[in-house]
């Protein structure tokens, strides 16, 4: 029987540190520079655990690093979805590591095993995998405050056995959209023909001439049904809210290649040209992402990138749909593009005007054992159900998360995920979160953004062994101010127009809680240098005088004596002033 953590380690509630003395000992016997041994754990091996490993590594010292991992290897949504025509939506150039180019990528938008593989390289270049305990799943999670570390209880998913862990700093990187979940669509487990979700797909299933329907427009619903469609005999692919199809990326590289060839094949000579030549790599690479980044004045309403955008759009759509230029109508939704997140959709306006392919916008209200009803009495046969419906897009957390006096985040979250910055939550000290609420880009960088985030956590690790601090939380005023900051900002953008989104929970009218405030180049600015006024602190045997230490330095401890302050590398030379002649 598995037990909860409570009865391993205990239940301890939060008192505040007191204060040393002020005729106690002050004088802390350490080096000014000795850095404490932490102990870090990362849940999950998808990009962001991937570079957390990475960056920890490479700037933390004396670190205990650990990283479970669910799956049976690294890659996280990569490794998990394998529905056909899964893939990134923006360029593959722009979906790596800012410091670990690719420039092997086959498609200009990369299918799923490639980029699983791409990052599978990285983690094996950069020596993560030793760190990685695979599939072993963090069930429970609680803050002690008596000891200053999170208590663990972990699943080994091959023996299913329990086992307890501590670590000083918990970093979440399971990501936001992992957690799938079946519509609630009456009867749909009633139906006796092949059911699947977009987000657990059976590559084995063979569904070459099958009557198929595809129930979802979303990215994944996007990306199935022009994939699908040469192999089977019809599909039936319904859409429930009308969106945009953006125009894709990097226009003029296609045209170069054809103007109908939206996901090109790079060629072999082009690939051995970018590996031979790392400047005409630098200038492709450049050129995308310079494009991704220009882009931001698009969502803020009112912007003459924002009115012009519409019609932009809606020009790309007529020219796809030219086959059926009545699905256009149809299709166009009311609201501005970018309200709902945008993907180019390699191949999908041109699916939809094909003759195999029913666009069915009447709401299902049953699904029986052998197909699909519609609000219009209509009973559509099926042999091949699909439910590209999404995930959970509420940020509970999937296991218990306890904070200081015994509060969970589901409960912090209950009302709506307030946070700060997207990384932390008042109450829950020494604990992270990548692309946690308010951290999704609606334009921009991704990748940017998530190595700053992480960048963010390595500069508050710095900090607890710089300053001798046990353990560090935002203020609540600090989360409160982000909260409202970001209710303030989202109401001056596209994204608080009326359209059904995930980015507002899946409502019309929620509040924006899956976006940041701004580009991913603002977030890069953010996250540079931490506000650390907006944190309090708890000090090793309380003592906040103990950063400075015994007067020593490490190397002085260790007769290691230097004077390389004096080398020329080492030194900052001011620039010298040009004297204006009078």
């Amino acid at each position: 029987m598995i037990r909860r953590i409570s009865e391993i380690f205990g239940s301890i509630s939060y008192k505040p540190t007191e204060a040393p003395s002020p005729d106690g000992w002050i004088v802390q016997e350490r080096a000014i520079d000795q850095c404490r041994p932490l102990r870090v754990v990362v849940i999950g091996s998808g990009i962001s655990g991937i570079i957390s490993s990475i960056r920890l590594r490479q700037r933390i010292p004396n670190l205990d690093l650990c990283v479970y991992e669910k799956n049976p290897d690294v890659g996280g949504t990569w490794l998990e979805n394998r529905y056909p025509g899964c893939a990134c939506d923006i360029p593959a150039h722009t979906y790596q590591a800012s410091f670990e180019p690719n420039k092997e990528w086959s498609t200009f938008y990369a299918a799923a095993p490639e980029i699983q593989r791409y990052w599978k390289r990285v983690a094996e270049k950069y020596g993560c995998l030793e760190h990685i305990k695979f599939e072993q799943q963090v069930i429970e999670a609680s803050w002690n405050d008596a000891t200053s570390k999170w208590n663990l209880l972990v699943r080994d998913l091959d023996s299913l056995r329990a086992y307890p862990d501590e670590c000083d700093m918990l970093i979440s990187a399971t990501g936001a959209l992992n957690d799938w979940k079946w519509p609630s669509i009456p009867g749909l487990h009633d139906f006796k023909g092949k059911l699947m979700h977009s987000a657990k797909w059976d590559e084995s299933y063979d569904y070459n001439g099958q009557r198929v329907a595809v129930i979802g427009n979303g990215s994944s619903g996007i990306q199935i049904v022009p994939n699908m469609l040469p192999t089977v005999a019809h599909i039936d692919h319904y859409v429930r809210g009308r969106t945009w199809l953006a125009p894709t990326f990097a226009r003029n590289q296609i045209d170069m290649r054809g103007a109908e060839l939206e996901n090109f094949l790079f060629s072999p000579e082009e690939i051995a040209i970018f590996k031979a030549d790392h400047n005409a790599y630098q200038k492709f690479r450049k050129e995308i992402e310079l494009e991704l980044q220009s882009i931001h004045g698009a969502t803020l309403l009112g912007t003459p990138e924002q009115i012009g955008s519409e019609s932009v759009f809606a020009q790309n759509m007529k020219i796809r749909l030219r086959r059926k230029p009545e699905l256009f109508e149809n299709l166009l939704p009311s609201f501005p593009p970018a309200c709902r997140r945008l993907t180019p959709g390699p191949g999908y306006l041109e699916a939809l005007a094909d003759d195999k392919v029913d666009v069915i916008s009447s709401e299902i209200v049953k699904v029986d054992s052998k197909g699909i009803i519609t609000a219009d009495g209509v009973h559509h046969p099926t042999d091949f159900l699909v439910c590209a419906t999404g995930f959970d897009t509420t940020f509970t957390p999937r296991f218990p998360v306890i904070g200081r006096n015994g509060v969970s985040l589901a409960q912090r979250w209950a009302k709506t995920p307030e946070n700060y910055l997207s990384v932390a939550v008042d109450g829950f000290p020494n604990y992270f979160v990548c692309l946690g609420p308010n951290s999704a880009l609606g334009e921009g960088s991704l990748l940017l953004l998530i190595e700053k985030e992480i960048d963010y956590f390595t500069y508050c690790i710095q900090k607890m062994q710089r300053d001798n601090i046990r353990s560090m939380c935002v203020q609540k005023e600090a989360v409160e101010r982000f909260t409202r900051h970001c209710d303030q900002y989202f109401t001056r953008t596209v994204f608080s127009s009326n359209c059904r989104s995930w980015y507002k929970g899946g409502q019309k009218d929620g509040r924006v809680t899956a976006l940041w405030p701004g580009s991913s180049l603002h977030a890069m600015k953010t996250f540079a240098h931490p506000r650390w006024e907006d944190y309090t602190y708890d000090y090793v045997e309380d003592n906040a005088n103990g950063w400075i230490g015994d007067g020593w330095t490490m190397n002085e401890k260790n007769k290691v004596i230097n004077v390389d302050y004096l080398d020329d590398d080492q030194m900052d030379f001011p620039p010298i002033a040009c004297v204006m002649a009078e």
